[in-house]
């Protein structure tokens, strides 16, 4: 059993048992007035060190670097539920607008690593913190990663221009070259000649920074947990005065083409969920916009 994960002092502990109440996995209980370690499923959570009122209990894997930010001062209060107004809570989700004009303004290195931090405060199944993030700091280097994919999608569409191919692909079961010529091919032809031809980039959109979001192995919902913090990254960017879009593009061009993230240092291992552009909006909205009718549908059991 790894029972190294949890450090508790003893003659801190005043055997209140709120830690055993709160651990998911039956790992901490009470011996002689005195949480100990018992288990060995410990996920790491950190829920025992921060319900702990005398600070008797050390996660070793946490890392408190991880929770110091450089452009920003984070409050340490833990915020009990319903003690956050929820009005500026959905202005702020609201308000956040997919950015498609962004200036030339370069985004410093303390932000996108303080993004980072901001996005693994999202929860993660089984607590596997699995994620993984790539920053592209530079217009630089996002247009070189672009270019990539620009490559991946030429090449697609040279092979969606073979009518036959298409059609004995689709005549087996296998339509998703036919389904792409017919819902990409021509805007991706458009967007490929104005890259080549006149340099608009209509990919990233001129942005200067850009995060990608993977998972290595072993997470429990990998997918989840990338998606949940890029969504923190999202909102924290807008918070911050950055616009960010997501650019659903490139994602699917590395899954198709694991080279694509060879080539920019990411290890084959991992599987890629969400790459971010960020850089400062060149947009300027009067309102929020609405959104389209939902209809709940329940089950009483």
């Amino acid at each position: 059993m790894q029972r190294n994960k949890i450090g508790i002092d003893r003659d801190l502990c005043n055997g209140c048992g709120l830690c055993t109440t709160v651990c998911p996995t039956g790992t901490i209980s009470l011996s002689d007035g005195k949480a100990e370690v018992s288990g060995g499923d410990c996920i790491s959570c950190g829920h025992c060190a921060a319900v702990c009122p005398q600070e008797a209990i050390r996660v070793t894997v946490i890392d408190d670097e991880m929770s110091q930010y450089k452009t920003f001062i984070a409050e340490k209060q833990w915020l009990p539920p319903g003690k956050h107004g929820i009005s500026g809570l959905v202005q702020l989700m609201a308000s956040r607008r997919s950015c498609r004009c962004f200036t030339d303004k370069p985004v410093d290195r303390s932000i996108l690593e303080d993004l980072m931090k901001i996005g693994i405060t999202a929860p993660s199944g089984t607590n596997s913190q699995a994620w993984t993030f790539t920053i592209l700091p530079s217009r630089k280097a996002v247009t070189s990663f672009a270019g990539q994919i620009a490559t991946y999608f030429g090449k697609l569409n040279t092979t969606a221009e073979k009518t036959m191919l298409r059609l004995f692909l689709k005549l087996i079961g296998k339509g998703e070259l036919d389904d792409y010529y017919h819902s990409y091919y021509r805007k991706i032809k458009a967007a490929l000649e104005e890259w080549h031809g006149a340099g608009k980039d209509r990919l990233f959109h001129n942005s200067t920074a850009a995060i990608i979001v993977g998972s290595k192995p072993g997470a429990s919902c990998p997918a989840e947990d990338a998606l949940l913090a890029a969504q923190n990254i999202l909102l924290a960017a807008h918070s911050m005065g950055l616009g960010s879009c997501l650019i659903g593009y490139a994602v699917a061009a590395m899954k198709k083409d694991p080279s694509i993230q060879q080539a920019i240092g990411i290890s084959s291992e991992e599987e890629i969920h969400a790459v971010i552009a960020l850089g400062y909006s060149d947009e300027a909205y009067q309102r929020i916009a609405g959104r389209r009718k939902v209809i709940p549908k329940y089950w009483e059991g």
